[in-house]
């Protein structure tokens, strides 16, 4: 996707990222790690909990989706951070073999006041499985660059 400034968006527009698999073994390294729970480290007693079996930490799902998006180039050219995002939920459980993938909406676009070089996007993210079910929501807000 080509490098694209806070001016070439617009209000409604829509993207979507190319599906990554998740693994059991990938699942339970990034838990290990980052976020110990026993239905996100170990097969056996996941089963014994209400998920009913492994699935993935939200913040795994979370930073998944993030790396989807910045591997589609959008923001690459002009991204200057985020000053953070709202409404953040976690719907439905990930598992091992589910395939995710990302679809943006731009909701808002407004420049900055104060400082012309740049303008602020509210992006609604909804991270989807293979069945075109939300896991993830939530709305973002992306500082971009302006084309001077």
């Amino acid at each position: 996707m080509t490098e694209r400034y806070f001016d070439d968006f617009a209000v409604g527009e829509r993207f979507l990222t190319r599906g990554v698999t998740l693994t059991e073994s990938g699942i339970i390294d990034f838990s290990l790690t980052y976020d110990p729970q026993p239905f996100q480290i170990d097969v056996e007693a996941a089963r014994q909990t209400i998920y009913g079996g492994l699935i993935a930490s939200g913040f795994q799902t979370l930073a998944l989706g993030f790396r989807m998006v910045s591997d589609t180039g959008i923001f690459r050219g002009a991204s200057m951070g985020s000053p953070g995002f709202d409404e953040l939920r976690w719907l439905k459980p990930v598992r091992p073999g589910d395939t995710l993938r990302v679809e943006l909406e731009v909701m808002e676009k407004t420049p900055s006041r104060s400082k012309p070089d740049r303008g602020i996007l509210r992006i609604a993210y909804r991270i989807k499985n293979q069945k075109d079910e939300d896991v993830l929501t939530f709305l973002a807000m992306q500082l971009l660059k302006r084309k001077l």
